[in-house]
């Protein structure tokens, strides 16, 4: 399953635009917003997902299940479990899109 934080990690990693995937992908532009506004996993037509997946990785990148291990080379990020926030924190999880 894919997510929508992963789908939008995904274009910034390739540089590209919401339009852009839906031209690699054969989908709409309306499909590609629906999945990204998603907070988990993406629901919809498994034909899309797939179509998405497929572009996602043509450009370049692999996708990595949670608990999986990378099977590809070269550079590449992870998402790793945050945890809770404290009050003492600096920047809470909520705020670091802010920085």
């Amino acid at each position: 399953m894919i997510t929508g934080p992963q789908i939008r990690a995904a274009r910034a990693l390739l540089g590209i635009d919401q339009k852009s995937l839906a031209r690699m992908s054969g989908l709409s532009v309306p499909t590609i917003q629906r999945m990204e506004a998603s907070n988990s996993f993406v629901g919809g037509m498994v034909d899309s997902l797939t179509r998405v997946v497929a572009a996602i990785e043509a450009g370049g990148l692999e996708l990595i299940a949670d608990g999986a291990t990378s099977i590809g080379e070269g550079r590449g990020v992870r998402l790793r479990q945050r945890a809770p926030a404290r009050a003492e924190d600096p920047v809470a999880p909520a705020d670091q899109g802010a920085q």
